[in-house]
């Protein structure tokens, strides 16, 4: 049996997801302020947290995820394009999280944000901010792509059954959930339209930025939850100059190279997805402390890499503030380094 419930109740979502034979247990989206609640649950129901997942990088509030990681040494799960260092497991589409006998298929679901999953499992959907309840989440943050949203929708969530009970991350109307069908027919948002018009509705669009957006979203991007972090402000992450891995990869060959900087953290940089040969490594939150290290290489072209180019934007950004002006980014970072084949070192 498949134990479910929202434990927010509120129009910010987490879903608890549980094998009710071994009392394991899966949270879904936890958000920081919450933790103490879903450890009294988990106690007063005696399950054992195994797991826990964001469906995507939040912009919207602080997640729980890393917290509840370390107090009691859950699985942290998101994509491979998920920005942050520390989760421990990526996964990538049609996959299957198994949290005692449950089994959760992933679903990769791009567009709201590139590292965006929908979770399925026993006629249920959990759609992230992908698709909700009569909408769709916005795709105009960095990284969010309309078409590709589009394509999510109608050719991964749309393809389920019509009776799937629908689970969105956020509900803004009072809604506890809704069903394939439903949204297919009558979502006012993308129901009837092709993909040209959805594009267009959502370029219509004027949405209000999160409150406090800069102060959420880097946090959850980078791990750094430190009130003395000095985050760039959107407009200067905007100027970072992006370069993609085959243009870095030419710059590398010729006569004059740049310095690759690497701000993953020393277990990604030896880790899986391994590192440029010759880049040297300075974490992001490390980088103000040590920037001096970095002046003998003042006039040379310096190339920021991390995970999937979010954090290294962000090192970018603060070089650039330092007065550092031959500065670009690994776009998409050693994620698509390595998805085109070209050489690293572990």
């Amino acid at each position: 049996m498949l134990l479910f419930r929202e434990l927010n109740r509120g129009k910010c979502k987490t879903y608890l997801i549980g094998c009710a034979r071994t009392r394991k247990a899966l949270l879904v989206d936890p958000v920081r302020e919450n933790i103490s609640r879903y450890l009294a649950f988990l106690a007063y129901h005696q399950l054992t947290l195994d797991a826990v997942v964001d469906t995507h990088t939040h912009a919207d509030h602080p997640t729980g995820s890393f917290q509840l990681r370390d107090l009691v040494d859950a699985r942290l799960i998101m994509h491979r394009r998920a920005p942050a260092p520390g989760v421990t497991h990526h996964v990538e589409d049609g996959d299957e999280i198994a949290v005692g006998e449950a089994r959760i298929g992933v679903l990769y679901t791009p567009g709201h944000t590139p590292d965006s999953i929908s979770l399925y499992t026993d006629g249920r959907v959990l759609t992230g901010d992908v698709l909700l309840i009569g909408g769709t989440g916005r795709a105009d943050f960095a990284g969010g792509d309309t078409g590709a949203q589009y394509d999510s929708i109608t050719k991964k969530l749309f393809v389920l059954p019509d009776q799937t009970l629908v689970f969105p991350a956020h509900d803004y109307r009072g809604n506890v959930s809704s069903t394939i069908g439903q949204e297919k027919q009558h979502n006012p948002r993308i129901a009837g339209r092709s993909r040209v018009q959805y594009i267009e509705l959502m370029a219509s669009l004027k949405f209000p930025m999160p409150e406090k957006i800069q102060e959420v979203l880097q946090p959850n991007q980078s791990a750094i939850d430190d009130d003395r972090a000095k985050f760039p402000d959107l407009a200067e992450l905007n100027r970072v100059r992006q370069l993609a891995a085959d243009e870095v990869s030419a710059m590398l060959g010729a006569s004059d190279p740049p310095l690759v900087l690497d701000v993953r953290e020393p277990t990604e940089y030896h880790g899986p997805l391994g590192h440029v040969s010759g880049s040297v490594l300075v974490p992001l939150r490390e980088l103000a402390a040590r920037a001096s290290e970095l002046e003998a290489h003042r006039e040379r072209p310096i190339v920021a890499v991390c995970r999937s180019g979010v954090r290294s934007t962000t090192a970018a950004a603060i070089l650039v503030g330092m007065g550092f002006e031959r500065v670009y980014n690994l776009k998409d970072g050693m994620v698509d380094w390595n998805d085109r084949k070209l050489p690293v070192e572990r």
